[in-house]
């Protein structure tokens, strides 16, 4: 009888476990559309918030980060970084803007078999990716505008969604914006002579 008991106590457990992993699921994603314009409210000043939901499946994220657009040619520069709010603090989901950006190293993800974004800046030039053995329905994209590079790296990203359409559809509402007005495109991480200094070469020759 009191194995009986045992065993039955031991069945009751384990339903009421099973009932509480059911309660904790999470909700379906929003499958909505993202937005097509930058609206506010925005997390770390540029960085329009629903967009962000919309592709990580998480409400009200942490944000740290901020980025200085610079002036004329010199380009931005910042990051932002965005965190669950649970206990994990588990990162989501980083944006980075650098001066360093250079044509050939999209050329090499173009080859390598990344998809070509969209020409969203003037002269810019892009790629994006979702691994297809990704368990967390990751994303990226970097696209090259003129000495700067933006980068959309989606390490979370909402189930059930196109991720890969998501972090294309981010760079379109952010880069205007971030990139640098200059669009004078580097070839590589060696920047060749300049027009001028080639012709003062060859004054000197002469």
């Amino acid at each position: 009888m009191g194995r009986i008991s045992f065993s039955l106590a031991f069945l009751i457990c384990a339903l009421v476990a099973l009932g509480g992993c059911q309660g904790q699921e999470q909700p379906p994603s929003d499958l909505s559309p993202m937005p097509t314009v930058a609206a506010p409210p925005y997390i770390c000043d540029q960085i329009p918030l629903r967009a962000v939901e919309l592709m990580t499946g998480i409400s009200r994220p942490l944000a740290r980060g901020s980025f200085d657009l610079g002036e004329g040619e010199s380009g931005g520069s910042g990051s932002c970084a965005i965190y669950k709010p649970d206990g994990s603090r588990g990162q989501v989901m980083l944006i980075t803007l650098t001066k360093s950006g250079f044509r050939g190293f999209i050329e090499d993800r173009l080859e390598n078999g990344e998809s070509r974004l969209p020409e969203i800046v003037s002269g810019s030039i892009g790629s994006y990716f979702a691994p297809s053995d990704s368990e967390d329905n990751e994303a990226y994209a970097h696209l090259v505008g003129g000495n700067s590079e933006l980068i959309v790296e989606m390490e979370h990203g909402a189930p059930g969604r196109d991720n890969a359409a998501d972090v294309v559809a981010l760079m379109k509402l952010i880069a205007p914006k971030l990139l640098s007005a200059d669009n004078t495109p580097s070839a590589s991480p060696t920047a060749s002579a300049s027009p001028t200094a080639k012709r003062a070469e060859k004054s000197g020759e002469g």
